[in-house]
């Protein structure tokens, strides 16, 4: 099967894109993948100069791809669904990745075989190749309930799930056990995401499709080790810095030889560990006693 098309967002970062392009070009399937690169417009003068740097950067480096740039700005979230809806009605899969991620040099060997293993496996939703850092890998590669935005990939009938608007969320303050779930066990306050989400105080395509998926009991396929690395958190993107991890150097090692899992089920020893990961590298102890307290009186 030809491989999986990837989608290649970009806005106003010359220097990370042109990392994240020498690292995709490492990968052996690079060559043979289709290719849509998606450079948003400038939101303001002052984004003008670096996003026709951007732009530069793919007409030359990347000649053959197929290039959307946009006039607009219609920010992250918009271009991301976008892009996503045009490349799975064409193909029915895609992968995705944006301009500040390094990946491994089998990045798109794991995607493409998880796409293809488990294409008609509906509870299976998304191909993850992030995983955050572990004290060690995992014995192989795992299905957990929470999905990524760091280098992934989909169906055409996964996304068809994806809630623009999410319905349903009401649960998350009625049902404490479904919340706290949805929290990855006190890991990270997705609730107050997506409550930020909903009064339109943040714009995020990643929290609704988790939404989407997690109510539907959805599953992600991820890797034994970490095959992205993500070199933007140094206060030049729209994510800032964050605690999970400081901003990559080079992207990850080949995974070597692995095992597949051995069911379509949640690995619930691997969640513990995973959720474990998160919770020490995303959150303070501070915030972690708000979540806990947030779900003792049901807010």
């Amino acid at each position: 099967m030809m491989p999986a098309p990837i989608a290649l967002m970009a806005y106003a970062r010359p220097h990370h894109l042109a990392r994240t392009i020498t690292a995709l070009k490492d990968d052996p399937l690079f060559a043979s993948s289709p290719l849509s690169v998606f450079v948003d417009g400038p939101r303001s003068d002052a984004d003008r100069q670096a996003v026709e740097e951007v732009r530069t950067i793919v007409r030359s480096q990347l000649p053959a791809a197929e290039h959307r740039f946009q006039t607009a700005n219609r920010g992250l979230a918009a271009s991301v669904i976008a892009a996503v809806d045009e490349l799975l009605d064409r193909y029915g899969r895609v992968i995705v990745v944006e301009d500040d991620l390094l990946v491994s040099p089998d990045f798109l060997l794991f995607m493409n075989e998880g796409l293809d293993r488990y294409a008609n496996e509906q509870q299976v939703m998304q191909v993850s190749g992030f995983l955050p850092p572990l004290s060690r890998p995992l014995e192989r590669a795992v299905f957990l309930p929470q999905t990524v935005s760091w280098g992934w990939a989909t169906w055409k009938r996964a996304w068809a799930n994806f809630e623009e608007v999410p319905v349903g969320h009401e649960r998350l303050r009625t049902d404490r056990a479904f919340g706290h779930r949805f929290n990855r066990q006190g890991s990270y306050n997705y609730r107050l995401m997506l409550d930020r989400q909903l009064a339109g105080k943040i714009d995020s395509w990643a929290i609704r499709f988790y939404w989407s998926v997690f109510k539907r009991s959805g599953l992600v396929l991820y890797p034994p080790e970490t095959l992205v690395a993500n070199a933007g958190m140094d206060g030049s993107g729209t994510h800032g810095t964050s605690g999970i991890v400081a901003a990559a150097v080079e992207p990850p090692a080949p995974l070597g030889a692995f095992e597949w899992p051995l069911c379509v089920s949640v690995d619930a020893q691997a969640e513990s560990v995973v959720n474990k990961a998160y919770r020490n590298a995303f959150t303070t102890p501070a915030s972690r006693l708000k979540v806990r307290l947030a779900q003792m009186i049901g807010r």
